[in-house]
C-alpha cells in the first residue's frame, strides 16, 4: 500500500482527490477513501436538467481502530518535554564556557547566553517584527543595535579582505575568524560555485596553511584565483581579462552585496552581539513579551528592565521549568526524544510518541503553507520521528543481546566469573570500564549486566571470537552478535506502519560491538521490539499500530492481530539470568536512585553513548514490567540526554502513569522533571 501511484491501482482516483500522504492516513488510504457518488441526466442546451438517468449516493470509507491509547500518548508527550525542560534547567549556567572543553559527555554546561541566541536563532523572536513602525522601545533599540552592528560588521569584513596585510586566520578574534569561515563555506557551496573544492591541489602549501589556520581567507583565495580553483565568471564581469587584483576586489563586492541580504549571516552576528552583550538577554526576554510570545507580567518586565543579568538568568530558568518556554522552542541539546509504549504479550503499540510534534489538524486537506515553512526552518525538527527515524548507537542497552549470545554459545557458565581490573586490554586500544580508575572486581554474568560492566562485556565479545583452536578471529564474534541481534529482530525494521529508519547491525570490532558499540545503529521502536522478546522469553512480534476495521456503519471487517515473526529458543536458566540481571540495575545498578520509592516492579537497561565529543551523551533506556509477569515494555531515546538515568527517570513516569499512580491531570498541570545526577557514562 505504500509507495504506490494511486492513479494507476486505483481508477477511482483522478488528480484533484485529497489522500492520505503521510502516516496511517497514507498506509491505509485504500480503506479510508469511500466511494464517490455521481449523477448522470440529460440537459438541455442551456445545460438544465431536464432527465436524471443514473444516479449513486457518495458511499463513506471504512474506519480504521488504533492500538493506542490515547490519554498514554498525551501524557507521555507531555511527560517528555518536562523531562527535557528538566535536563536543560540543571545544566544552564549564568556563564561564558565552551561546552566543548568539557570532556564529560554527562556534565556539558549550557551557557544561558545560548538560549538568549536561540531566540533569534530558531525564530521564536521575530526581526521583522522589530522593524515595523509599531514595533516597542525595546524591540526598537534590539534592530537599531543590530542594524548599527551590521553596517560596521560588513565595513570590518570588506577592510580585513581588502587589507595587503590581512590577519591569518589564527591570528583574528573569534567572531571575525567565524564570518570568515561563513564566506568561505558560502562560495564554496553548491548553490554559489566559486570556490572549485575538486580543483584544489590539497598538496599545496596555501591549502595546508589553510588547513592550519595560518594564512589569511585574502590571501588563500589569491592563491585560489592563480590556481584556477576560483570560478570568477560566476561574478558576471564585464571585463573577461581582468587580472587578480581586480578579480578579487570584484569577489569582495560581491561577498558584502550577498552579506547585506543574508538571513544566516544575520544569525552569525546576532550569535556574536549576543556573547560580546551588545545585545543583552534582558533586552530579548522583554521582546518575549512585546510579541506576545509570554503572557504580560508588569513586574518580571519592570526588573528586566533594569538589566540586571542574575535576574534575567533566572528569568529564562524559569519560563524553561514552567514550560512557557518550551525545549522544542529553544532547539538547544537536548530538544528531541522519543518513546514507545508495546505490550510485550501482543505485539501491540499502546503509545509511539516523538518530540517535539505539530498540529496535523493545519496539514490537513488544504496545507497552511506559512506553518508548513514554520515547521521546515524549526531547528529542533518537528517533522523528524524521533521514535522511528532517529537510529544511534544503542550503548549499553544492547549488553543483554550479548549476555544471550555468550549464555546460549556456551563462551560463559552461570557460575563463571569475569574479574573486572578498571581496563581491558586485550583490546586496542584498550577499552576502560565506566567506573575507571575504579573497577567492580570480580563479576558473574548477572552482576556484569547489573554493573552494565564493559570489561565483562569486552571480554564476552572476545570469547565469542575464539575458534574451537583458541585462534582470535573477529568476524567470528561478529558473526555470532549480528546473528543474535538478528533473533531479537534487529536486522529489519519492527513492522509498524510508519517510515521506519532501518537497523544496521555492527560490521566492525567486536569487544566494543559486544557493549553496544561498534556501528550498531537502531531506531527507538526496534529497541522496543527486541526488549519486548526479553520480556516474553523470545516471541519477537511484527509490531503493528492497527488494531481494526470497520465499514462506517461500525460493523468488523479485519481484525488485526500483529504477527511473530519468530520464537528465540535459548534456555529457561539464560532467560532467568538475563531478566534478573536486568532487574538488578533498577534494584541495584545505574538506575537504583532514580526508581527509589517507584511503584511499579521494573526491569530496565540504561545507555549511555557519546556521538559527538562537543556535545553531550545520548540517553537510552529500554525495560519492561512488571518483573514477575511482563505485561508492558516502555523504551526511550533522548539525543544529547546527557545521561542514561535521564531516558531512566522519563521511564519511570510513564510507568507511574500506566499503571494508575500519578493522574493524567498532575501530569499535563506539571512543569519540569528533575533530571538525574548521574555521571555513569556506560
Amino acid at each position: 500500500k505504500k509507495g504506490k501511484n494511486l492513479t494507476e491501482e486505483d481508477e477511482k482516483y483522478n488528480l484533484n482527490d485529497v489522500v492520505g500522504r503521510i502516516g496511517i492516513e497514507q498506509y491505509m488510504e485504500l480503506d479510508l477513501q469511500g466511494e464517490k457518488g455521481y449523477t448522470k441526466m440529460y440537459v438541455d442546451n442551456m445545460g438544465r436538467p431536464r432527465e436524471v438517468i443514473e444516479q449513486q449516493d457518495a458511499k463513506a470509507g471504512n474506519d480504521v481502530y488504533l492500538t493506542i491509547d490515547r490519554d498514554l500518548q498525551i501524557a507521555t508527550y507531555k511527560l517528555m518535554e518536562q523531562q527535557l525542560a528538566g535536563i536543560i534547567t540543571k545544566f544552564l549556567v549564568n556563564e561564558d564556557v565552551d561546552p566543548a572543553t568539557v570532556k564529560d559527555g554527562s556534565k556539558k554546561p549550557i551557557p544561558v547566553k545560548n538560549a538568549y541566541y536561540q531566540l533569534i536563532n530558531n525564530n521564536v523572536l521575530s526581526l521583522e517584527a522589530m522593524a515595523e513602525p509599531d514595533a516597542s522601545s525595546v524591540e526598537n533599540k534590539i534592530y537599531s543595535t543590530y542594524t548599527s552592528s551590521k553596517t560596521q560588521i560588513l565595513t570590518d569584513i570588506k577592510n580585513e579582505l581588502l587589507s595587503p596585510h590581512a590577519r591569518a586566520m589564527n591570528d583574528l578574534p573569534e567572531d571575525m575568524k567565524s564570518y570568515m569561515n561563513y564566506i568561505y563555506s558560502f562560495l564554496a557551496s553548491e548553490e554559489t560555485g566559486i570556490i572549485k573544492r575538486d580543483k584544489i591541489d590539497t598538496s599545496s602549501e596555501e591549502y595546508l596553511s589553510w588547513k592550519e589556520g595560518t594564512i589569511s581567507l585574502r590571501d588563500y583565495i589569491y592563491s585560489g584565483i592563480s590556481g584556477n580553483w576560483i570560478d570568477t565568471t560566476k561574478l558576471d564581469s564585464e571585463n573577461k581579462y581582468s587580472n587578480a587584483d581586480d578579480s578579487f576586489a570584484q569577489l569582495v563586492d560581491y561577498i558584502c552585496v550577498h552579506l547585506e541580504e543574508d538571513g544566516k549571516f544575520t544569525k552569525r552576528m546576532f550569535r556574536y552581539l549576543i556573547n560580546n552583550e551588545v545585545i543583552r538577554g534582558s533586552e530579548l526576554c522583554l521582546a518575549l513579551f512585546d510579541q506576545g510570545v509570554l503572557e504580560p507580567d508588569p513586574g518580571a518586565q519592570a526588573a528586566l528592565a533594569g538589566g540586571d543579568s542574575v535576574y534575567a538568568y533566572n528569568f529564562i530558568k524559569k519560563k524553561i521549568s514552567n514550560l512557557e518556554l518550551t525545549p522544542a522552542q529553544l532547539a538547544l541539546d537536548p530538544c528531541t526524544a522519543g518513546a514507545v509504549v508495546t505490550d510485550v504479550r501482543t505485539g501491540e503499540v499502546l503509545a509511539l510518541v516523538s518530540y517535539p510534534s505539530y498540529d496535523n489538524n493545519k496539514m490537513s486537506g488544504s496545507v497552511d503553507a506559512a506553518y508548513f515553512a514554520k515547521l521546515q526552518n524549526d531547528m529542533s525538527n518537528p517533522l523528524y520521528n524521533n521514535a522511528t527515524q532517529a537510529i544511534k548507537a544503542p550503548g549499553s542497552t544492547f549488553k543483554p543481546i550479548t549476555a544471550v549470545a555468550a549464555l546460549e554459545e556456551g563462551v560463559i557458565s552461570l557460575t563463571d566469573t569475569i574479574e573486572c581490573t578498571g581496563s581491558y586490554d586485550l583490546s586496542s586500544p584498550p577499552i576502560n570500564c565506566w567506573v575507571f580508575p575504579g573497577r567492580h572486581g570480580v563479576e558473574d554474568i548477572v552482576t556484569g549486566i547489573q554493573n552494565s560492566c564493559n570489561v565483562v562485556f569486552a571480554e564476552l565479545g572476545h570469547r565469542l571470537s575464539l575458534t574451537e583452536d583458541g585462534t582470535y578471529s573477529s568476524e567470528k564474534g561478529l558473526e555470532a552478535i549480528r546473528k543474535y541481534a538478528s533473533m531479537f529482530g534487529l536486522d529489519h525494521t519492527s513492522g509498524i506502519e510508519l517510515p521506519e529508519t532501518e537497523p544496521h547491525l555492527t560490521t566492525e570490532d567486536p569487544e566494543r560491538s559486544a557493549m553496544g558499540q561498534g556501528t550498531n545503529s537502531y531506531s527507538n521502536v526496534q529497541l522496543s521490539r527486541y526488549i519486548s522478546a526479553v520480556a516474553n522469553r523470545g516471541a519477537v512480534f511484527e509490531l503493528s499500530l492497527l488494531d481494526k476495521l470497520t465499514d462506517s456503519d461500525g460493523n468488523l471487517i479485519e481484525d488485526y492481530t500483529p504477527e511473530t515473526s519468530s520464537q528465540i529458543e535459548a534456555k529457561t536458566s539464560t532467560w532467568d539470568a538475563v531478566q534478573s540481571g536486568i532487574r538488578r540495575v533498577v534494584t541495584e545498578g545505574s538506575a537504583k536512585s532514580v526508581f527509589a520509592g517507584s511503584h511499579v516492579e521494573v526491569a530496565g537497561k540504561t545507555g549511555t553513548a557519546q556521538e559527538d565529543r562537543s556535545r553531550s551523551n545520548h540517553a537510552f533506556f529500554v525495560s519492561f514490567a512488571p518483573y514477575s509477569n511482563p505485561e508492558i515494555a516502555v523504551t526511550v531515546n533522548i539525543p544529547y540526554g546527557y545521561a542514561g538515568t535521564n531516558a531512566a527517570s522519563l521511564g519511570k513516569q510513564i510507568y507511574e502513569y500506566y499503571y494508575g499512580y500519578t493522574s493524567f491531570e498532575e501530569i499535563v498541570g506539571s512543569g519540569a522533571l528533575s533530571a538525574s545526577n548521574s555521571s555513569v557514562e556506560e
